[in-house]
This record gives C-alpha cells, structure tokens and sequence, in this order.
C-alpha cells in the first residue's frame, strides 16, 4: 500500500498535523490558491501556530506517495481562518505580489502590453518595488483605459475579464497570452485504468452553435457592438467597459467562440494524484469503447486535494485540440 507523504512549508514553519490540502489552478482565474487546514488542538492543547507564521509568509507545498513527492503549489500566506477545532491557512500564488496600489492614470490609445508595463513600472509605482518581467502576447488595444483607486491585481483582474486572456505570474515574470494558445506538458487517460469518475458529456458544434455580441462603448459615449459565429446561433453577449476598437471587440469575441464551440467533451474527469496535470496541459483521452470519442482536450483547470483518506485530481476539460 502506498503511504501518503506531504512536505508544508509556511515561512520557518514547517507544518506536522495536517488534516487536509486543496490546491486549485485555472486558466479563468489570476491567482492560483492554495487552502491548508489542520487539527487546531491536539491530546487537549493547543498548536499555536499562529504565533509562528504571518500574512506574506512565503509558502511551499510538496506531497505525493511514497517517494514520489512533488512541489504542488508555491505562494504566500493570504489569511488565517480559525475555529474551535482547526485552522485554515488561505494561500495565493505569485500574484499576491500584485496586490499593491498603483498610481491613478488615464492612458489612451493603448495596448494590454502598455498597460500592463505601467503596472510594473520601478520603483515607487510597482508593486514590491520593481524586480518583475512581463512575457506579453496579446495585442488588443483599448481607446481608453483608466486606473483608479485601485491595486495591480485588480487592473489585471480586469484585463483579464476584458480580454479572456490567460494572465499569471510565473516566478517574477508576469505572464498575458490569448486563451488556447500556451501548450504546456501532455498527460494520458484512459477510462479502463486511471479515471475514478468523471462527469463527461459529448457534444458536437452542431450542437453548439453560438451567435456572440460584444458590446463596447467608444470616446464619443456612443455604444457599439462587434457579432461574430454563427447568425441564429445561441446567442451570448460579452459587455467590455473599457472602450476597445472594432478589431479589439471581434478578437474578444472569437476568443469567447473558442471556449463554446468544439466538437467532443466538456467537463471534467477525477482521477489520483499520478499522472500530474495542471492547466494549459493537453489530456489525452482514450475510450476504448467509443474509439471515435478519444481525443486531446486543453486542460483549463485542476484541482488537487490530499489528505489521510488519499489524493486526487480533478481536471476540466475545455476546447478538443486534436483527435
């Protein structure tokens, strides 16, 4: 039988008890987080952990079975969570670095990249003082942002709503591609040997035929509206506030087209903690008894939880990207 191993680090702390971990990373969402609960009493005393680690503590979080322990999620400490019986450590990945306030700015005519390197300018603007790079992909342009009372986070939080981009921190490198695009590592299913269960549905773009509106409002305060897909289609509506061109409001659209309209699966299947999975991967899905179903699927978000009664992994599945 295999033993269940974790290795949980909180700034100098490093963490024994532990009662359970769920680790969830999606392309739809900035921040990757990480929750931690343990026994916040043990034989009738208290842990006290509290007093040994604080909010943007550094946090490492490693586990798996037997030797096989792998690094799983590396953040910071958002908050603490107490109860009588235990306590919940709320952890967030590199963009918790972002949630610093940035200077009030209206910029015109300008790109995601421009924006985004006003968000990381050295030293005052930027949060933690400077020290980031940007890896930037997407070209949509806006005819008008503004910035006001607000932090790094909460700009980026709106790109991403206004665009459907994929934006993450790696490291230091703040990250902003079109959705699809990044092709991370492979892993491999099969509905014989390594799904526990799974919630698939199969679908063909006959049935998903789609008629997308995304309306703008341009410097003249006049609202306009870009459609694209199929005329007749189910009709789905995008509203952008910041004001984008026509060609900006078309490129939002097509990349909404490309999270509804795709022949093959939608939603997710649970299996163990191996094979490792994370999002921007491609699962390979093998049914051996409807061969026509196998195909790839971009992997759009996982969810991994550990704990004494085992491990296992959720993955969503979006678009097919090959047969």
């Amino acid at each position: 039988m295999l033993e269940m191993i974790h290795d949980i680090q909180i700034g100098n702390y490093k963490l024994g008890l532990l009662q359970s971990v769920e680790i969830h990373k999606s392309v739809d969402l900035l921040a990757d987080t990480a929750v931690i609960v343990v026994p916040g009493v043990v034989y009738n005393q208290s842990l006290d952990i509290e007093d040994k680690v604080k909010t943007g503590d550094a946090v490492r979080i490693a586990f798996g079975y037997d030797d096989s322990v792998i690094v799983e999620f590396e953040g910071f400490l958002q908050r603490i969570d107490t109860d009588d019986s235990s306590l919940t450590f709320n952890c967030e990945d590199g963009m918790f670095l972002m949630r610093k306030p940035v200077a009030d700015r209206e910029l015109k005519n300008t790109t995601v990249k421009a924006i985004a390197e006003y968000l990381l300018e050295a030293p005052s603007n930027s949060p933690s003082g400077g020290g980031f790079t940007l890896n930037c992909t997407y070209d949509i342009t806006y005819e008008k942002f503004v910035i006001k009372n607000a932090n790094a986070f909460d700009v980026l939080q709106k790109l991403q709503d206004d665009t459907k981009a994929n934006i993450y921190m790696n490291g230091n490198e703040l990250n902003i591609h079109p959705a699809y695009v990044e092709k991370g590592g492979d892993v491999y299913y099969d509905f014989a040997l390594n799904i526990e269960s799974s919630d698939l549905k199969y679908r063909s773009t006959d049935d998903r035929k789609f008629e997308v509106a995304v309306e703008g409002i341009g410097l003249d305060g006049k609202r306009k509206t870009v459609t694209v897909g199929t005329t007749g289609g189910e009709k789905r509506t995008v509203k952008v506030f910041n004001v984008m061109d026509d060609a900006a409001l078309k490129k939002r659209g097509e990349e909404e087209l490309k999270y509804l309209s795709y022949d093959g699966y939608e939603g997710s299947i649970t299996g163990w903690l191996v094979p490792y999975a994370e999002p921007t991967f491609s699962a390979h899905i093998h049914d051996r008894e409807y061969e026509y179903k196998t195909g790839s699927y971009y992997v759009v978000s996982v969810t991994t939880t550990f704990s004494e009664s085992g491990g296992a992994r959720k993955v969503e599945l979006g678009r097919k990207v090959s047969n």
